[in-house]
C-alpha cells in the first residue's frame, strides 16, 4: 500500500489536462481554507471551489468499491474513516464560503471537467453580480 500514489495521478493529471484546455487555471494540492489542516487537489481560489478526486476504494464509491476479506474490520473502519473525514471536510469548507467538488476515479475526465467548469463559471458570475 506504501506504493500508492496520493498526488499526481493518472487521473488526477487526466482532468487537470482537461481543465486547462477548458481555459481554467488553478492550483494543485493546496489547503483551500488556513487552519483546516485538509488539501484539495484542484483549487481555484477567487471562484473558492475546491475540488478532490477520490479514489473509488479509499474513499467507499457507491459503484465500485469493494470490501477486503482479508482483515476486514481494519478495512471498514479504514474506509468508514476517509468517507466521515470527507464529509467533515465539505462542511469545513461550507461554513468558509466554499464548494467542495467529489470527482471519483471512474468518472469519465472530459465530463467531469465540465461539471467543474460550470461550477466555477457560476461562483464567477455569482461573485461579480454581488450574490
Amino acid at each position: 500500500m506504501s506504493r500508492q500514489r496520493s498526488r499526481d495521478t493518472d487521473v488526477e493529471i487526466a482532468l487537470r489536462r482537461m481543465l486547462f484546455a477548458a481555459g481554467l487555471r488553478y492550483r494543485v494540492h493546496r489547503r483551500p481554507v488556513k487552519g483546516v489542516r485538509r488539501e484539495a487537489d484542484v483549487v481555484f481560489g477567487p471562484a473558492r471551489v475546491a475540488v478532490f478526486v477520490d479514489g473509488c476504494f479509499w474513499h467507499g464509491c457507491p459503484e465500485h468499491a469493494t470490501w477486503p476479506k482479508n482483515n476486514a474490520e481494519f478495512w471498514r473502519a479504514k474506509i468508514e474513516g476517509n468517507q466521515a473525514r470527507d464529509r467533515d471536510t465539505d462542511a469545513r469548507l461550507a461554513e468558509a464560503g466554499w464548494l467542495a467538488v467529489r470527482v471519483w476515479e471512474h468518472e469519465e475526465a472530459g465530463e467531469a471537467a465540465a461539471r467543474i467548469k460550470k461550477m466555477v463559471d457560476e461562483r464567477k458570475s455569482a461573485k461579480k453580480s454581488g450574490a
